[in-house]
């Protein structure tokens, strides 16, 4: 038997944010339907492989946006730095 689940508001955030990013996911592959997107096929054999691409990927992505976050945190620094001399 299968829990009811009482719709509060937060719970109807959360639905309508999740199915907001599959849309958007969807149309970032240039597809105007959800149905109509192509997975990415993959033998079982080559499972491992096609997973080990994606984690390193990942990592990958996780560095880039360290780096980028950093120099970001240094550009609103220098900001406040400029905008104090110009209040002055």
């Amino acid at each position: 038997m299968k829990k009811s689940i009482k719709l509060t508001p937060r719970v109807l955030r959360r639905m309508i944010r999740e199915e907001r990013n599959s849309i958007s996911e969807t149309l970032e592959q240039g597809k105007v339907d959800a149905e109509k997107v192509d997975a990415e096929e993959v033998e079982a054999k080559d499972l491992a492989s096609a997973l080990e691409k994606d984690l390193d990927h990942l990592k990958v992505l996780k560095i880039q946006e360290t780096k980028v976050r950093r120099k970001l945190k240094r550009i609103i620094e220098s900001k406040k730095v400029l905008l104090k001399k110009l209040s002055k």
